[in-house]
């Protein structure tokens, strides 16, 4: 079955639209040169290809070389009980699928908010047909129907110890992951770009647009901060290769009170 993916923000189409409605929104961007599309054939012919990195004992990076689409970074969780496909990237092929099922069956698919659909339902396809866990309030963003896509909404334990919870902020559905064994069991917070990693390391972003720098309320940013610390975290990794290695719960917290002080004109006086 042909399928068409968005060149500029990789998500799987079941037809060619006029415009993939995902970057034609205040969020993304369409380019000035209007719609363009692509294949799996035909990025396949310009040598795509996915690389896995391990970083952390049980969770390992895939990206795609040459960065296909906003070209972010998926995390592969491996648990006892099965792994989860977080975030997936915009291509596949057999020869990832076999380097990502030498690393344990996947369980579930899941992405963090629409940005990072990828080719979702490929890789469900590919990996036998496993569950792609899309947000009841996001469903609105699927280009590709599929009866392997299942809603889900609040909170869920796919896997012991995994928990997808929803604070919302970039997109009204967008999740993170805790995974309460990470960080040698201090804890780790996936986070997409709901909760962004700054280059620091040490600080943390909120915004309903990066592209295009549209800020998310003081009110928004404190719920958010307030949702997720209700789990313990130490290390936090966004969509791409960001990390707060250390103290990450602490540093949302700290990084939600900035945001809120500077958007409430607490430090006006400096500019």
């Amino acid at each position: 079955m042909t399928f068409w993916i968005c060149a500029t923000c990789a998500v799987e189409h079941a037809e060619q639209v006029p415009v993939c409605a995902i970057c034609d929104d205040e969020r993304q961007w369409v380019p000035a040169d209007g719609q363009r599309w692509t294949t799996l054939a035909g990025l396949a012919a310009n040598g795509t290809r996915v690389e896995i990195t391990e970083l952390e004992p049980d969770l390992y990076g895939l990206t795609t070389q040459e960065s296909v689409g906003i070209g972010q970074q998926s995390k592969l969780l491996r648990t006892p009980a099965g792994n989860l496909l977080w975030d997936p990237v915009g291509f596949v092929d057999d020869d990832a699928v076999a380097r990502v099922r030498a690393l344990g069956e996947v369980a579930f698919i899941a992405a963090s908010h629409p940005h990072m659909f990828g080719v979702q339902v490929e890789w469900s396809r590919a990996l036998g047909g496993v569950p792609v866990l899309v947000s009841e309030a996001d469903l609105e963003w699927v280009a590709r129907p599929d009866p392997v896509i299942e809603p889900w909404s609040g909170e869920r334990e796919v896997l012991p110890g995994v928990t997808l919870t929803q604070p919302g902020g970039h997109f009204p559905g967008s999740a993170v992951v805790h995974w309460a064994a990470g960080a040698d069991g201090r804890g780790v917070l996936l986070s997409g770009d709901t909760i962004f990693a700054n280059p620091d390391r040490t600080s943390v972003s909120f915004m309903r647009s990066y592209p295009n720098r549209i800020p998310l309320s003081g009110a928004v940013v404190e719920r958010i901060a307030e949702h997720v610390s209700r789990f313990d975290f130490d290390r936090l990794y966004n969509n791409f290769e960001g990390i707060v290695p250390a103290d990450a719960r602490d540093v949302v917290r700290r990084s939600a009170a900035r945001h809120a002080a500077w958007v409430r004109g607490d430090f006006d006086h400096l500019t």
